[in-house]
Formats: C-alpha cells, structure tokens, sequence
C-alpha cells in the first residue's frame, strides 16, 4: 500500500475516532443536562441571602395611652 494513502488512512481514523469522542461526550452532557440543572437551581436557593424580616409595627400614642 502507498505511504500516501496509509497516511490518509490513518488521519481518517483519527478524526473518525475524535468524532465518536465528541459524540460520546456531547451525549453525556446531554443527558447530565437536567441534574446539573437542578443541583445548580438547589445551590442558588440555599445560598441566596435571606430577605429581612419587616420591621415590627410602630404603635400610635393612642396605644400607648390605652396600655398605662
């Protein structure tokens, strides 16, 4: 066989073989897509900052009066 065409040969099958890596790959992360989703959207909600609490209500000097 020709050198040349050894050489093709042997350059198809790589890419062939990068192709099929990429496709395997390219699938997991497919597949991986939802869970990842969902970890990511459970680490966001558990390190949001708190919303504070509102402030207790302030009471009129009508109140105060009533109470002493």
């Amino acid at each position: 066989m020709p050198v040349i065409i050894e050489a093709l040969l042997v350059s198809l099958g790589m890419l062939f073989v990068f192709a099929l890596a990429f496709l395997g790959f390219f699938l997991f992360a497919l597949t991986m897509f939802p869970i990842e989703r969902g970890l990511s959207k459970m680490i966001w909600d558990a390190t949001a900052p708190k919303k504070p609490e509102p402030p207790p209500p302030k009471s009129a000097f009508r109140d105060f009066s009533r109470r002493h």
